[in-house]
């Protein structure tokens, strides 16, 4: 229930990224606000542990490249077509991963499960897609975010076991957090925060809600199988569609419906596994 209810609000602060007319701009203000917050939970939980701090940057890079992903991919393509296309790529990924690296076992049903999630997910993106230049350079992007979601996702299944989720979560948001806004500065000048009020309070409140999704699934990381988790977190992408039918008018049709169901399906047997 706690990873289902981090997948809603991811699918919200991904939304809300996609929302702002000035992507580079929103992307800035998320990376501010939760740089803030990563700082009191920097006060508050104070160093890492000694060893601890290749984690943190290795995650901090990782996230990086994920969010440089999502900027080009909603540029240049649909939300509820880029957004589970990154979602979608990851559980596989990281499924390969936890059994070969990290030595996890899946029961049958777990495995099959987190496949049916992801062929699911990967239908939602191709049924209706169009071609062109354009298309192919998004989609290339939204599979380069999945990457970077998967490889993250292993950071951080192994860091939340060497120290204490709040130090962690602190630390990587606090890095990161600020980096994106500098570097936003650096390539466009004071202008990318010169915003009007409602972009602004979107990029700021998509920041928030965006490390409340994520301490959520780390939370959840200590207390589950790293690629169930993972898989279950995709879910995102029905919720997602929703928006962008809901809020950008992006058209969802039977054969994506469908498509969910069978996500759904595979939630099913992840939960009864």
């Amino acid at each position: 229930m706690v990873v289902l209810g981090a997948a809603v609000l991811h699918a919200a602060w991904n939304a809300m990224a996609h929302g702002v007319p000035d992507r580079v701009a929103g992307f800035a203000l998320l990376g501010l606000s939760t740089g803030v917050v990563g700082l009191m939970a920097v006060v508050i939980s104070g160093p890492p542990p000694a060893g601890t701090w290749p984690y943190i940057a290795a995650s901090v890079v990782l996230h990086c490249l994920y969010y440089t992903g999502l900027l080009v991919s909603y540029e240049l393509g649909q939300f509820s077509q880029m957004y589970p296309l990154a979602r979608g790529t990851s559980p596989w990924v990281v499924a390969v991963v936890s059994i070969v690296v990290l030595h996890q076992r899946l029961a049958v049903a777990e495995l099959a499960g987190v496949l049916l999630i992801s062929a699911g997910l990967i239908a939602l993106v191709f049924i209706g897609r169009t071609g062109g230049r354009t298309q192919t350079t998004a989609l290339l992007a939204a599979v380069g975010t999945g990457l970077a979601i998967a490889a993250y996702t292993v950071v951080d299944g192994i860091a939340v076991h060497k120290m204490p989720v709040i130090t962690y979560l602190g630390w990587v948001f606090m890095i990161q957090g600020f980096l994106v806004p500098l570097v936003s500065l650096g390539v466009r000048g004071p202008g990318v925060f010169r915003q009007p009020r409602s972009a602004i309070l979107t990029g700021l409140g998509g920041g928030l809600v965006s490390m409340v999704a994520y301490g959520l699934v780390l939370w959840a990381q200590t207390r589950g199988t790293l690629a169930a988790i993972a898989a279950l977190r995709e879910t995102s992408i029905i919720f997602g569609a929703v928006i962008g039918t809901l809020f950008f008018g992006e058209r969802f049709g039977p054969r994506r419906a469908l498509a969910a169901v069978v996500v759904v399906a595979g939630i099913v047997l992840i939960s009864v596994s």
